[in-house]
């Protein structure tokens, strides 16, 4: 009998927490966001699915689906910036963006991909490979979810590990995904340049859209890796142009100028997207196996990004 009425009394206590969940839950309201900052998140979540609808169109809209990724990229810069000016972050604000980011950074550079290879299966597969056809959409639809799924982990986590310092905001955790969509959406706009230019048929422009089409798959797999890594990138805005900077940044932002009037803005935005994704990777493999070999450890990286002599593999 006691133990009876024992678990009686559990069930009601259980049954009390219950309801007060629910009660508590239901309390919680939102009464108030910040307005601005929630409008420019919300373009970019917009200029997420615009890519993705520009790219379900056809091959003549890959390019403006590519813009509109890199317009989203510019929303997601302002929308934290004003957040912070306006003394208004928020809870809200924060997974709006994560939201918006994951249409925009994570399907819509999945989506634009995976409809540039399929399209271009006949020239992917020559007459010599036409029995791969199989492995290569396989391939292809591999490589588009991968890069999606990775896209999400690396969102939820930067959720999790987030803080509203700014001054801790120096550097990242792995690939940021709107560096990583940069990439697929500049080679993007450089295929689609090398093929409806006038000089599209010169062996330059050929090999050009060859090593695109070919190389597009394993970038995607490459950027799902590093995304979901702990290999330090630096914070762009917060490390280079905030404040007041050496003289060298300025001679850097002349190169870079320098570039885009030599080598066209699309080749710019490859190899400034593609440097950047490549920069943490290739200091993390010197640091992790050269470095770790001659001097028999391997360095860790700090907050900001400098490697300093740790015993520890910081991966």
């Amino acid at each position: 009998m006691n133990k009876m009425m024992g678990e009686n009394q559990m069930n009601g206590d259980e049954k009390k927490k219950r309801r007060f969940f629910f009660r508590h839950g239901r309390r919680k309201r939102l009464e108030y966001i910040a307005l601005l900052p929630s409008l420019v998140t919300l373009i970019n979540g917009v200029c997420g699915f615009a890519a993705i609808g520009l790219a379900a169109k056809g091959p003549d809209h890959f390019a403006m689906a590519g813009v509109m990724i890199y317009i989203a990229m510019v929303a997601d810069m302002l929308d934290g910036r004003l957040a912070r000016m306006s003394h208004s972050t928020s809870s809200f604000g924060g997974q709006l963006d994560s939201l918006c980011d994951m249409l925009s950074f994570g399907a819509a550079p999945a989506f634009l991909s995976f409809k540039l290879l399929m399209g271009s299966l006949p020239i992917i597969l020559s007459p010599s490979t036409e029995l791969l056809g199989d492995f290569v959409e396989r391939l292809i639809w591999l490589a588009s979810a991968v890069y999606l799924c990775c896209a999400a982990v690396r969102l939820a986590r930067f959720n999790v590990e987030n803080t509203d310092d700014e001054t801790s905001h120096m550097s990242f955790s792995g690939l940021p995904s709107p560096a990583a969509a940069s990439v697929v959406a500049s080679m993007v706009i450089l295929y689609q340049h090398l093929t409806g230019d006038s000089a599209k048929s010169t062996l330059l422009f050929t090999a050009g859209r060859w090593i695109i089409i070919h190389a597009l798959p394993f970038v995607m797999l490459w950027l799902a890796g590093l995304m979901v890594s702990r290999i330090r990138y630096p914070h762009v805005v917060n490390q280079y142009l905030r404040g007041k900077r050496p003289t060298t940044h300025l001679m850097w932002a002349l190169v870079l100028g320098g570039m885009i009037w030599l080598c066209k803005l699309q080749m710019t935005m490859v190899v400034v997207s593609v440097g950047f994704a490549a920069s943490g990777f290739v200091k993390w493999l010197w640091y992790h196996t050269l470095f770790g070999r001659l001097l028999g450890h391997k360095p860790a990286m700090t907050a900001a990004g400098v490697h300093t002599a740790h015993p520890e593999s910081h991966l």
